[in-house]
């Protein structure tokens, strides 16, 4: 009860976030429910399908860990902890929120699956969405309902891991491990060619990789910023970096390899067509993850914004010139984007060597 309160009671901003949740909740449970008919009406194959709709699932997880730590019920005032509300129970709150975010997700995909398939009233649409999703055969609801389950259970299990109280590593820690699982990926990819399972865990371990990396990527930028003589913007820019490393740095990893995607997608066409693992829903389904991917940057830069706002507090008050705080800001923003736009076309580079040979 106390969750669905401090959901109910929260500022408009932190009720968008929480609705941009549900509606990637709706979007994956509508892809898995997609495949389910898939299934039902072609059984071939429709294992490796289920796969492919875990990565949506994936970056749905991340937007919702990403939101999660920017709840304001993750950070209550000091008076709650005299209430009752430790860092366990914070921790609880923030997983049952995500959780009913995601089940309202899950609840409207599978209102929307029904309608379109006229289980509820009509057939919308000249009956197109019925032929799409194979009306023609009934729903089992048991495994509907199952994989609807997967998104709030992933989600509110991933928040409660991330939110719980542990001593922060260091950004560097993952890095060396980044390098070596892209690597392996790329390995896969190059051994596995185009199409079957083996394409599927090869981009995996890279993504996978990407994700470890970013933080250390995210510390190395701060570092390179600041190098050389640098002034009050790049020491303010530099040391930002490198204490927001491990918040930007997942959510930045997992954009770079979005982008490693996107760029390879040319290359696909050229060499004997698009990949369409999930039929006629690949698009949206691609389209899903890469806007999954963006809002989780957005929203831990967000949340990095609310961890330097002691710190801008104090250096207007000491009379800083706000130039310098946009200045520093302009070149954080930069120096991630120099860093990243490199890396994610070497990587679209080496996977399009990979599976064109």
């Amino acid at each position: 009860m106390l969750a669905l309160r401090l959901a109910r009671g929260s500022r408009p901003l932190v009720q968008l976030r929480r609705l941009l949740v549900a509606a990637a909740s709706a979007g994956t449970g509508f892809l898995l429910l997609y495949v389910l008919a898939g299934a039902l009406d072609r059984p071939a194959g429709s294992f490796l399908r289920l796969l492919w709709a875990l990565v949506p699932l994936a970056a749905t997880v991340q937007l919702a860990v990403a939101v999660a730590r920017t709840d304001p019920a993750t950070r209550p005032p000091e008076g709650l902890d005299a209430a009752g509300l430790g860092p366990v129970r914070r921790v609880l709150v923030a997983a049952i929120s995500t959780a009913v975010s995601c089940a309202l997700g899950g609840a409207l995909a599978l209102a929307a699956f029904l309608h379109l398939r006229g289980d509820l009233a009509g057939l919308p649409f000249d009956g197109a969405g019925a032929r799409l999703l194979h009306a023609d055969r009934p729903l089992p609801v048991a495994a509907a309902l199952t994989l609807l389950a997967l998104v709030p259970l992933a989600a509110s299990a991933a928040t409660a891991l991330c939110l719980r109280p542990h001593a922060p590593l260091a950004p560097q820690t993952g890095l060396p491990w980044g390098i070596t699982l892209t690597a392996c990926g790329l390995a896969t990819q190059a051994f596995a060619g185009r199409g079957g399972a083996g394409m599927l865990v090869g981009w995996s371990l890279t993504a996978v990789g990407l994700v470890l990396a970013g933080p250390g990527l995210a510390y190395a930028c701060g570092t390179l910023v600041q190098a050389v003589r640098p002034g009050a913007p790049r020491l303010l820019a530099g040391r930002g970096l490198q204490e927001q490393a491990s918040r930007l740095g997942p959510a930045l990893g997992m954009l770079c390899a979005v982008g490693a995607g996107a760029l390879t997608a040319p290359a696909l066409r050229d060499g004997g067509g698009l990949l369409v693992p999930l039929g006629p829903l690949t698009g949206p389904a691609a389209a899903l993850v890469a806007l999954c991917a963006t809002a989780s940057l957005l929203t831990s830069s967000v949340e990095a914004r609310q961890s330097r706002a002691p710190g801008r507090e104090a250096l207007r008050d000491l009379g800083a010139p706000a130039k310098v705080l946009r200045t520093a800001a302009s070149l954080r923003a930069t120096a991630l984007i120099a860093v990243c736009v490199p890396l994610s076309w070497g990587v679209a580079q080496l996977t399009s060597m990979a599976l064109t040979r």
